[in-house]
């Protein structure tokens, strides 16, 4: 199992660097394993490891009735849910941020009180913004790059995320910075209202 962590990828190919902890070479090829804040990991398991058993459904492929179900029952507000990954995996902050800006649901909004239709919004939103992020290969806003080590391009189309100040590309109103889960969390205080 390899856990990325924050600043951890898996390259095909290249020369190793001065971060490339872990070498795999296959028949056709070598994928090398680099952290710089060695915040990864790599484990060897001879059965289904259990935290991975832990983990929720993939967002792409959770039903709409399951994702529902399941967040009407938590009580938390919901931008801590998406980044809790035994809710969903692999919603990560920025996606998040995304999402729910697209849905026009407020990052403190009580999960288990949206109503069925803001639930629908958002697991469309969800949906929608992951698949348009894995179109431009992700989000390069610090270090991150691709598995042929290629920098992604979401963070071109990103309308909250990493924009505090500058004005919603929907209203014009400022986009606001708060903390929600010890993670920065950027909405539009006019479209996500709560």
């Amino acid at each position: 199992m390899i856990h990325l962590g924050m600043t951890g990828k898996l390259l095909l190919g290249g020369p190793p660097g001065k971060h490339t902890h872990a070498i795999f070479t296959f028949d056709k090829g070598v994928l090398l394993y680099d952290d710089s804040r060695q915040f990864g990991c790599i484990e060897f398991h001879e059965t289904f490891p259990a935290r991975v058993a832990r983990l929720g459904p993939e967002p792409l492929e959770v039903a709409f009735d399951d994702f529902a179900v399941d967040l009407a029952r938590r009580k938390t507000r919901i931008k801590s849910l998406l980044l809790n990954q035994t809710f969903l995996r692999g919603v990560g902050n920025i996606y998040a941020d995304e999402a729910l800006h697209k849905a026009r649901i407020h990052p403190k909004a009580a999960a288990s009180r949206l109503s069925r239709e803001r639930t629908f919004r958002l697991f469309q939103a969800i949906n929608d913004v992951l698949r348009l992020a894995i179109e431009h290969r992700g989000s390069s806003v610090s270090d991150y790059v691709d598995g042929a080590g290629e920098r992604g391009s979401f963070q071109l189309l990103h309308r909250v995320y990493g924009r505090e100040g500058e004005p919603c590309l929907e209203c014009g109103a400022p986009i606001r910075r708060i903390v929600i889960a010890q993670r920065g969390t950027h909405y539009c205080p006019r479209c996500q209202r709560r």
